[in-house]
C-alpha cells in the first residue's frame, strides 16, 4: 500500500483529510502526522511515506524549509504542498524545489481525490521503471556473455543475414580464431526405446547431462571447443586448430574425440549418440559450412572412420541427389530459425521463414518423398522440445501418430508447406485459446468478486494476489475486457447498488452510504451526483 503522511498546524485540517480521503480506492494507509515542520521532517525521516502532504505556514519550521531539508537528505516520495495564500512566489519556491502539486485552500474533496490519484499512478510508473533497470541491470551482467554465446550459435548456424557476420564483431577472447581451422562434430540423441519412452521434462534432463559429459572431455581432450546446444535432439561441437599444429592427423584426432563422445555418453547414460563431423576450415566464417557438413554426414551414414562407432564424415564430391539438402541451403540455421519463432509464437515470422526457405529449395529440383517425410517429422520433434521449454505439451494439441500417418501422403513440397502452415496455426492458436480463456476467467471472477463484496473495501491489489497475477497485468487485462478501469467499475457498481436502496426507501442516506463501502457521507454524495447527475438527498425526497 502506498504510504501517506499529512502535515498542518490546524488540527481540523489534519482530521478533514484523513477523513476525505478515500483509502480503500487509493490502495494507500495513513501513517503518520505532524502539527509543525520540524515535527514534520522527523515523522518523514522516521515513516519515510510515499506521499507527505503538506502546509506552507507553520510554526517552528516552514513546510517549504522542510521540504529543502527532506531534498538535502535525497527524499524519494512525492510531495503536495497546500497554501492558505495565493502567493505567486511562494508556488515559485516550492515548485523549484520539485514537488509534484501545489493546492490552494479550501479543497474540495474531488481535487484532492483527483491530486492524489495522479500521484499515485506517477509512483506507479516509476516504481515500474525502477523495476526495468533493475532487470536490465542484471541482464547487463549477464551481457556479455550472453552475447558471446548468441554470437557462437549463429556463427555455428549461419547468420540470420545472408551477409557473414563482419570480423569487427568478433568478441575480443575470440579474436585468434583467424589464426585456426575449424571443424564441427555434429551430434543427435537417437530415439532409442530408453529415450521414446522418457517424458519431455526427462529428455531436457538428458540433454544437460549429454553437455555435462561432452564439456568435460572437451576439458580433457579438446580444450579449444564450443559446445552449442541446437534444435530439438541435436547440438554441436566446434573444434579449433591452431594453423601452425594443424595437419591431416588432426582430423584423425577429431574421430577420437567423437568416439569418447559417443561411448562416454552411451557407458554413463545408456543414451546413444550418432554422430557426424566436417571438414576443417581455413576460415572461421565458414564454420556453418562445416556444420552443413557434419549434419549431411549424420543424415547418410555413408562413411564411418572407426569401425563399429556412429561416428561419419562428410564426403567432398558426394552427389546431389544423395544429399538431404543443398548445403548452401542451410538446413540447420533454417531448424535453428524455426525453432526460435516457435518458442515465441510468432505465426507470421515462422510463416515468413517456411516460406523464404521452400523458395530456395524448389530451385534445387524435385525432393524425394523420404526428404519431405523426414524435414516434416524433424521440425515436430523440434516444436515438440521447443514448446516444452515454455510449458506446452504438443501431444495435448495433436498426437505424434497422426503427424506420422499425414506426413506418409505428402508427396511434394508445397504440400508440405501446406502441412506446416496449418500446425504453425494449430499450435499458436491454440496458445491464443487458452491465454485468452485464462483472462477472460480472471475478469470474470473480478467481476463476481464485486458483486458479491462491494461494500468491503477492495483493491486490485489484494484480487491480483488471489489469483496470482501482476497487479498491472491486470489492470490492463480488466480495462481491455470491460471498456473501464477496476476502480471505475466498483464505483459504478456501488454507485447502482446505493441508487437501488434509495430508491427502496428503507435506508437513510448515511447509511446506505456505508453499506455500500464509504464511510464519508460528502465523499459518496459527491460520487453518487457524478455517476447519476443528482445528489442522493433530492433522489431520496423525490422517490415517488
Amino acid at each position: 500500500m502506498w504510504k501517506i503522511v499529512i502535515i498542518d498546524d490546524d488540527r481540523n485540517v489534519l482530521e478533514g483529510l484523513k477523513s476525505v480521503i478515500p483509502w480503500a480506492e487509493l490502495d494507500a494507509e495513513w501513517v503518520g502526522e505532524a502539527m509543525d515542520g520540524e515535527e514534520g521532517l522527523r515523522v518523514v525521516q522516521e515513516c519515510q511515506p510515499d506521499i507527505v502532504i503538506t502546509d506552507i505556514y507553520m510554526p517552528v519550521l516552514s513546510g517549504l524549509d522542510m521540504v529543502e531539508q527532506l531534498n538535502k537528505a535525497s527524499f524519494q516520495g512525492k510531495i503536495i504542498v497546500l497554501s492558505g495564500y495565493a502567493d505567486f512566489e511562494y508556488a515559485r519556491q516550492a515548485l523549484r524545489l520539485g514537488i509534484a502539486d501545489y493546492l490552494n485552500k479550501p479543497i474540495s474533496v474531488q481535487t484532492i481525490q483527483d491530486v492524489l490519484g495522479r500521484t499515485i499512478e506517477e509512483l506507479e510508473e516509476e516504481l515500474e521503471q525502477k523495476h526495468r533497470n533493475e532487470e536490465l541491470e542484471e541482464k547487463l551482467k549477464l551481457y556479455e556473455p550472453f552475447v558471446e554465446k548468441e554470437w557462437i550459435k549463429s556463427v555455428t548456424t549461419g547468420p540470420e543475414h545472408t551477409k557473414l557476420p563482419d570480423t569487427r564483431m568478433v568478441p575480443e577472447a575470440y579474436r585468434y580464431w583467424n589464426g585456426c581451422r575449424h571443424a564441427v562434430i555434429g551430434i543427435e540423441i537417437i530415439r532409442t526405446d530408453r529415450v521414446t519412452r522418457a517424458s519431455t521434462k526427462d529428455l531436457s534432463l538428458f540433454r544437460f547431462a549429454i553437455a555435462n559429459i561432452i564439456q568435460e572431455l572437451s576439458r580433457e581432450e579438446w580444450p579449444d571447443s564450443h559446445y552449442v546446444e541446437l534444435f530439438s535432439s541435436h547440438a554441436a561441437i566446434i573444434l579449433h586448430a591452431p594453423n601452425e599444429e594443424w595437419s591431416e592427423f588432426t582430423m584423425k584426432q577429431a574421430y577420437r574425440f567423437g568416439e569418447r563422445v559417443i561411448q562416454s555418453v552411451r557407458s554413463f547414460l545408456d543414451i546413444t549418440l550418432h554422430a557426424g563431423i566436417g571438414t576443417f576450415k581455413p576460415n572461421w566464417m565458414e564454420i556453418a559450412d562445416s556444420t552443413e557438413e557434419a549434419f549431411q554426414a549424420l543424415y547418410f551414414k555413408n562413411t564411418a572412420p572407426i569401425e563399429g562407432i556412429h561416428l561419419y564424415e562428410y564426403v567432398h564430391g558426394e552427389k546431389i541427389e544423395q544429399q538431404a539438402y543443398p548445403i548452401s541451403l542451410r538446413p540447420v540455421k533454417f531448424y535453428q530459425q524455426m525453432a526460435e519463432s516457435m518458442k515465441l509464437f510468432q505465426e507470421d515470422k515462422a510463416k515468413e521463414i517456411v516460406d523464404d526457405y521452400f523458395d530456395q529449395w524448389s530451385k534445387g529440383g524435385a525432393v524425394s518423398a523420404r526428404n519431405l517425410e523426414m524435414l516434416g517429422s524433424e521440425l515436430w520433434t523440434i516444436f515438440a522440445y521447443t514448446l516444452f521449454e515454455v510449458g506446452v505439451q504438443l501431444e495435448d494439441i495433436a498426437k505424434v501418430n497422426e503427424v506420422t500417418r499425414e506426413l506418409r501422403f505428402i508427396t511434394t513440397l508445397e504440400q508440405l508447406k501446406e502441412w506446416l502452415y496449418g500446425k504453425i496455426e494449430l499450435i499458436c492458436g491454440s496458445r491464443s485459446s487458452n491465454e485468452n480463456i485464462k483472462h477472460r476467467q480472471a475478469v470474470d471472477f473480478i467481476v463476481q468478486f464485486i458483486h458479491e463484496h462491494y461494500a468491503e473495501p477492495i483493491t486490485i491489489s489484494d484480487l491480483a494476489d488471489r489469483i496470482h497475477i501482476s497487479r498491472n497485468y491486470l489492470s490492463l487485462l480488466f480495462k481491455k475486457a470491460m471498456g473501464e478501469s477496476f476502480n471505475s467499475y466498483l464505483t459504478r457498481i456501488r454507485m447502482e447498488k446505493a441508487k437501488e436502496m434509495i430508491l427502496e426507501g428503507k435506508y437513510l442516506i448515511y447509511e446506505v452510504a456505508d453499506r455500500v463501502g464509504y464511510k464519508y457521507v460528502p465523499y459518496f454524495s459527491t460520487l453518487f451526483k457524478k455517476y447519476t447527475g443528482c445528489n442522493p438527498t433530492d433522489l431520496y425526497k423525490n422517490k415517488s
